[in-house]
């Protein structure tokens, strides 16, 4: 795979600095699947380009095989996810926006012309300038023949790419990020949550924009239910977010909630219900008890009316995953104040604890062995003791319609328990007059005329909080 940026701005070579790669020298770094070389071919006043050249060795790739399809392919030799792992290690500095020699440069448009040497185009040719052209990009591609030496065979489904634009190199190397995937339909790796963060890192400032947003986020996430269902809440929650700073218009807040008008998955219906009756609510402090990878903490994060986050786990991994996809260390000092992550159990007092107005418990309490429910309603109800508790448990009864679970299994091997709809009411009652809480209930997901919803949520007020 060969992809080159030329820079025709003089000195053309501050190109060199923007990449963090002397133009004198040959760069080269070993990758898993390969070797990755930069290499100047041009490095002039006028102009300056500098080529990315990655060899894969596929054989290695499939070393174990047993299907012979495994070794004849076209996957290690088009521009795919293995290019833009190599854009990632090897400009990976330039990909974040930094320039520490010339940081002045990071921001200037440059006249770019970007050439990729072999892409896959099966049925998606038109594809090509409707995910370009609306970033600024003049668009060229030629076709490749299947064999120079044998005409007659014909066009393969193969393009070389060339691309033109006044752009900053940050931007020209997040669009071949995020694009090149999207072009190929395909990723050589694991798909996870951690997709969903380096998408909307990479598409930030333009994804949101894109007409064709929607298939880039589900090609990228390879048609993910879940993640494509995060991917596009978030995206909503950042344009409604930029639209109250006036950064955005409510035509594109329009696009993104047309975007979310599909099927979403339970998780994040919940999410989204807790984070919305939070703000109903109006309050100013939030605690987040379990907060796991921190999906609620993203949520609650956009919305600037909270003054004061915190996330509460007791494991230690679970916290390290949600200050990395919460990326508190790119964070700007004003919304670092906002957020706080801690580790602590919900079976001891403590005093971190007081002094909020709302906590959340999403999906919690059925994970603690029934008896250590009373350690817990003491450490929330009485001793942390905020205005408002949202708690959501699954809702037993709801599982006979879930055709893949066996009869009498509950949903999760780590569950210890799992109430029905009248358990749940008779537990939440009970803690609700113990503590002198008021408390009303909610499904969550769709109702079954039956069996009700998948979730069921009881919201805990104080009796001055209601009256307020």
């Amino acid at each position: 795979m060969l992809i080159s940026i030329t820079n025709t701005a003089g000195p053309a070579t501050d190109l060199g600095f923007l990449l963090h790669k002397n133009p004198s020298n040959l760069h080269s770094a070993d990758l898993s699947f390969g070797k990755a070389h930069v290499f100047y071919t041009d490095a002039e006043p006028h102009r300056c380009t500098a080529c990315l050249l990655l060899e894969l060795d596929p054989v290695e790739l499939v070393r174990g095989a047993q299907q012979l399809e495994a070794y004849v392919n076209d996957r290690p030799y088009v521009s795919s996810s293995f290019l833009t792992v190599a854009i990632s290690r090897i400009f990976g500095t330039a990909l974040s926006g930094i320039c520490q020699k010339r940081p002045e440069l990071v921001t200037q448009r440059l006249p770019l012309e970007i050439s990729v040497s072999v892409l896959r185009a099966r049925g998606d040719r038109e594809l090509i300038p409707q995910l370009f052209e609306p970033l600024g990009y003049r668009v060229a591609t030629t076709t490749l023949p299947l064999d120079p030496h044998f005409p007659e065979w014909g066009d393969s489904h193969y393009v070389s790419l060339n691309l033109q634009a006044e752009v900053t190199v940050h931007d020209a190397l997040s669009h071949l990020y995020v694009l090149l995937p999207v072009l190929d339909d395909h990723k050589h790796y694991y798909i996870g949550d951690a997709e969903v963060d380096k998408l909307l890192r990479h598409g930030e400032g333009w994804l949101s924009r894109h007409p064709r947003r929607q298939l880039i986020v589900q090609r990228y996430l390879r048609r993910k239910p879940d993640l494509v269902s995060e991917a596009f809440a978030r995206l909503l929650d950042d344009e409604s977010a930029a639209i109250e700073a006036g950064e955005t218009s409510t035509e594109q807040s329009t696009q993104a909630e047309k975007d979310l008008e599909r099927p979403m998955t339970l998780h994040t219906q919940r999410l989204n219900q807790v984070a919305g009756r939070l703000k109903e609510l109006g309050a100013r402090s939030v605690l987040d008890l379990g907060c796991g990878e921190g999906k609620l903490l993203r949520r609650l994060l956009a919305d600037r009316s909270l003054e004061r986050i915190t996330g509460m786990d007791v494991s230690h991994r679970s916290l390290e995953i949600a200050s990395a996809r919460l990326r508190l260390d790119r964070m700007s000092e004003r919304q670092r104040k906002r957020l706080q992550l801690f580790q602590g159990s919900l079976l001891y007092r403590d005093n971190r604890l007081a002094g909020f107005d709302a906590a959340a418990l999403v999906e919690v309490i059925e994970h603690l062995d029934p008896p250590r429910l009373a350690a817990l309603e003491r450490v929330v109800f009485e001793f942390a003791r905020p205005q408002h508790i949202l708690i959501t448990t699954p809702n037993r009864e709801y599982n006979v319609l879930f055709p893949t679970l066996p009869e009498g299994r509950l949903r999760h091997g780590d569950h210890r328990f799992e109430w029905t709809r009248a358990e749940f009411n008779t537990w939440a009652q009970a803690t609700a007059a113990r503590f002198g809480y008021q408390v009303r209930f909610e499904p969550v997901g769709p109702v079954d005329a039956q069996h009700g919803a998948p979730s069921q949520m009881a919201l805990f007020s104080l009796p001055q909080a209601v009256s307020a």
